[in-house]
This record gives C-alpha cells, structure tokens and sequence, in this order.
C-alpha cells in the first residue's frame, strides 16, 4: 500500500493505493491520528484501492468519528469491488461520496 498526503490550508486530502488491509491499516491509521490535530476536513481518496479489508472498515470508521466534531470526512474515487463491501458493511449509509 502507498499512502500519498495533500495538505491545501486545514483540508487534507490521503490517497490510498494498493489494498488496505490487516497488513496496511496499522499505517494508514499511523498517518492518520498524526494529522488530526492540525485539519478539519479530511477526503480519503480511494480512486487506486484495490481492495479493502474489515481491519481497513475500522480505520474509516475511527476516522469519520474523529472528523465528525470538525469539518467532516468524505470519501472519493470508490471503485465497484471497494464499494460493494462498504453497501454489504452499512459503511455507504453512514460515510459520504464526493
């Protein structure tokens, strides 16, 4: 998994590419918990995901909880495979698409 970081003022933007799984996730959230504090709106952007695990689904979630008390998390670039787990989840009901 690559993880590409892209700061404009208090929005980050983190594309994920590869799989996001039990291996990968521990990073991401690494990446993650480390840009809390200075953003407050945060776009995963998941156009080169392959592929993602429930060890992946648990990051998304700790990160919407997260950017729920700021600006807000969006997810973009959802491919069908990607999409699928998150309808079958409940995660599509509860995370919003740009």
């Amino acid at each position: 998994m690559e993880i590409k970081k892209s700061l404009n003022g208090n929005h980050l933007t983190v594309a994920v590419c590869g799989r996001l799984d039990t291996t990968t996730a521990p990073d991401l959230e690494r990446e993650l918990k480390a840009s809390f504090g200075s953003i407050d709106k945060l776009t995963l952007d998941f156009t080169d995901l392959a592929y993602i695990s429930s060890a992946g689904l648990r990051v998304m979630l700790s990160a919407e909880r997260e950017m729920s008390c700021k600006g807000g998390m969006t997810v973009k670039g959802v491919n069908d495979d990607v999409m699928e787990v998150l309808d079958v989840t409940g995660f599509s009901d509860i995370l919003t698409f740009e």
